[in-house]
């Protein structure tokens, strides 16, 4: 396991949660450094499957040799697509962790920490045309605000997007954080980068839409009983998780058929999330944010 790669977060509770099968059919849409996926493949018996899902290149170094492993370079939100591709339909279980992994973050050429001075790339998928620094220099000031406020929760978004037109072109992360220092509440510095930051990421790859294309799709594909894992590690994403678990949309609100029984695919395992322990937070402070839900298939849908 490549722990410099990204130390799996939750990971005997993320094993426990999907009561795996020896001879079942599992997705880790999330391989990174294969910490869960490893996990995965020593509860699997000879028959078992398991198919991995990472678009970038740095993870997959990280692949096992396993003849019952599959990596798939692909961007989970085609999950059906490219399982299909694979001869698979249907599967017992599926895990995603939505962190952003150590590796990425450390990494001093794309862009992801407000650690370092680096190219605004923020790329996932470096096949992807939209930079962040496209995202600054190009979109409007009412187009800023609305990536700052919606997907950094960004209290401020509109005087900080209309600094950003006014003294762009920006090219790297040093820069950014420079022209926005202003607006930075004093003490919480660190939050609001972070909180900037990841609005740019996730407009760049799109990160909310492809998460609720995958969760759609996975709630099809699972068989009954199956089981789905997703671990996040901020509001947005938990909120879309919880909704969709709880009502089968992402408005969060519950529909109901004719006899009055809630119209949902899946049923949640718990009614609170699963956090880590101070022992693992501990061990690894990125785990601090997590939270995992688990769902299960219903026998009818």
């Amino acid at each position: 396991m490549n722990t410099d790669y990204h130390q799996p977060v939750l990971l005997s509770e993320t094993i426990e949660a999907l009561q795996i099968k020896p001879d079942g059919v599992y997705v880790d849409v999330t391989f990174g450094g294969g910490g869960h996926s490893r996990a995965i493949l020593k509860q699997l018996g000879p028959t078992g499957k398991l198919y991995g899902f990472d678009q970038d290149p740095d993870a997959w170094k990280n692949t096992p040799d396993d003849d019952r492993f599959t990596l798939i370079d692909q961007n989970f939100g085609y999950l059906a697509n490219w399982l299909r591709m694979n001869r698979v339909r249907a599967i017992d279980g599926l895990l995603g962790d939505l962190g952003v992994s150590s590796h990425q973050f450390d990494s001093t050429s794309r862009g992801f920490s407000i650690r370092y001075d680096a190219p605004l790339d923020m790329r996932m998928d470096q096949n992807r045309a939209l930079t962040a620094a496209d995202v600054i220099n190009t979109y409007s000031v009412e187009e800023l605000t609305e990536v700052l406020r919606q997907y950094g929760e960004l209290r401020n978004a509109w005087p900080v997007a209309k600094a950003l037109v006014k003294i762009r072109p920006l090219q790297t992360s040093g820069e950014l954080m420079r022209a926005v220092q202003a607006f930075a509440p004093r003490g919480a510095e660190h939050k609001f980068h972070a909180q900037l930051f990841q609005a740019l990421r996730i407009e760049v790859n799109e990160e909310l839409s492809v998460l609720k294309d995958m969760l759609q799709q996975a709630a099809q594909l699972l068989k009954p009983a199956g089981r789905i894992v997703m671990i996040s590690y901020h509001s947005l994403e938990d909120r879309l998780v919880k909704d969709f678990f709880r009502t089968g949309n992402f408005e969060g609100v519950p529909t109901k058929d004719f006899f009055g029984h809630l119209s949902r695919p899946l049923e949640p395992a718990h009614t609170k999330p699963i956090v880590p322990t101070e022992e693992e937070i501990e061990r690894n402070p990125r785990a601090r944010s997590a939270k995992m839900r688990t769902a299960t298939k219903g026998e009818k849908v």
